[in-house]
């Protein structure tokens, strides 16, 4: 099948990955725009991983002040190269994560990073208020487990619907940005101030 120009500019549009990973995406998906964006999703998805293991010993840290001066947020992105870390789409998802933390106000970066007596806690706690409800004690840790995924998903910053795309998680942004890049990238850490907050 012969895929247009026109069609590799529209989804290059829509996902941001280069010409070729375009093309080869809608001959993958016979010219269907949305099933090739959800083929570079995942092809982003497998490049991401592959690089995972590669060190992310350069950055940035980047500075949000949210408009009004209420709610300040500092975030470390590493990335492999300082070349990549001068990029302006590295910059780009900086702001877009720092923008992100000063809305949704994560606590942890990601799951493995919650500490293990807090999940414990947690946990006990959802368990202590499923009985109350009067479940039988063989599904309490069911309900547990599908609670402890969404105090996850409220806490984790990698773990939370992204507040520019509702269909993307933060870890989604991530890969893609990774996908378009080419280096490995990991959120180190982050500080999120708002006037008269501990």
């Amino acid at each position: 099948m012969s895929i247009s120009a026109q069609d590799v500019k529209k989804l290059r549009e829509i996902t941001g990955a280069g010409m070729m990973n375009c093309k080869k995406a809608l001959q993958e998906t016979n010219g269907n725009i949305d099933e090739a964006v959800d083929f570079l999703r995942k092809s982003g998805a497998a490049l991401a991983a592959k690089k995972a293991s590669r060190d992310t010993n350069e950055g940035a840290v980047y500075a949000y002040i949210h408009p009004g001066s209420k709610v300040g947020v500092m975030v470390e992105i590493n990335c492999e190269t300082d070349f990549v870390a001068r990029n302006p789409e590295f910059t780009g998802l900086c702001k877009d994560i720092a923008m992100h933390i000063a809305a949704m106000s994560p606590k942890y970066v990601s799951i493995e990073s919650v500490p293990e007596e807090t999940v414990a806690k947690e946990k006990e706690i959802l368990a202590a208020q499923v009985l109350e409800t009067g479940k039988p004690a063989n599904i309490v840790d069911k309900i547990v487990e599908g609670r402890i995924k969404k105090f996850f998903e409220d806490s984790c910053l990698l773990e939370q619907t992204f507040v520019k795309d509702s269909d993307k998680k933060i870890k989604d942004v991530l890969i893609e940005a990774i996908a378009k890049l080419g280096e490995n990238m990991t959120v180190g850490r982050f500080i999120r101030y708002k006037i008269g907050e501990e």
